[in-house]
């Protein structure tokens, strides 16, 4: 794949093959950034388990210190008093059966985050099919289904990220944007991937952090001394 000027100009600035403590490759990511907007850092972590076997699943949510920097929208499935529940705490969009239609048939997708009362999700059931591949259907292990759906909703706009292993068993996460301090991101990288840590699978075996690179949207990715953040 070929490569923009400034990307190659912005992979002089370091050493490619070396790999940087956490503050350092901060700092190359923010130099390194070039595009016109606020470019969001995010984390790509390479993780020693095979995701086929429910046992070496990984996930999880974690709040993030300092947040994302961006608007996130929920959309709450609710009924009865918890429908003035979720909107009373900033839920977007809060309904039931009614959105069904308007998700399936559609194609409205105005939303970033989906929580579920519990007592709801024999109707959000029906849209795994739609919500499943986006990444959008709630789990009770990220938090998103839960009778408390205040809670969650304040959570999730203080910057809670949910983290899962993709199919090649790598996880990806957003960890905020190149506009933030570099103390900021930081301590954001540190929490979400002392969550990692703590989510290790027992079944795992060998090496836990095979790899782990931090990258803005736009700019090269620097990768991190694994042996330092285990």
């Amino acid at each position: 794949m070929k490569r923009g000027k400034k990307y190659q100009n912005a992979v002089k600035q370091f050493d490619k093959t070396q790999t940087y403590d956490v503050s350092d490759a901060v700092s190359i990511v923010k130099k390194t950034a070039s595009a016109k907007f606020d470019e969001t850092v995010e984390a790509h972590i390479r993780l020693g388990v095979d995701g086929r076997h429910a046992d070496q699943q990984v996930r999880g949510a974690v709040v993030l210190p300092h947040g994302t920097g961006k608007k996130v929208r929920v959309l709450v499935f609710a009924k009865g008093d918890k429908v003035a529940e979720a909107e009373a705490a900033g839920a977007d969009y809060v309904g039931g059966d009614e959105l069904i239609p308007k998700i399936q048939n559609d194609g409205w997708f105005e939303f970033d985050v989906v929580v579920a009362t519990p007592d709801m999700m024999g109707v959000v059931g029906r849209l795994g099919r739609v919500l499943g591949p986006k990444g959008l259907m709630p789990n009770p292990k990220a938090g998103t289904v839960t009778p408390n759906v205040a809670q969650a909703i304040k959570e999730i706009k203080a910057g809670k990220i949910e983290y899962r292993l993709d199919k090649t068993n790598i996880i990806h996460c957003p960890v905020g944007k190149v506009s933030f301090t570099e103390e900021q991101l930081a301590e954001n990288f540190t929490t979400l991937i002392g969550a990692i840590n703590k989510a290790k699978p027992a079944a795992a075996k060998g090496t836990y952090l095979r790899s782990v690179t931090i990258t803005s949207t736009m700019g090269p990715g620097v990768k991190l001394n694994t042996a330092k953040l285990a």
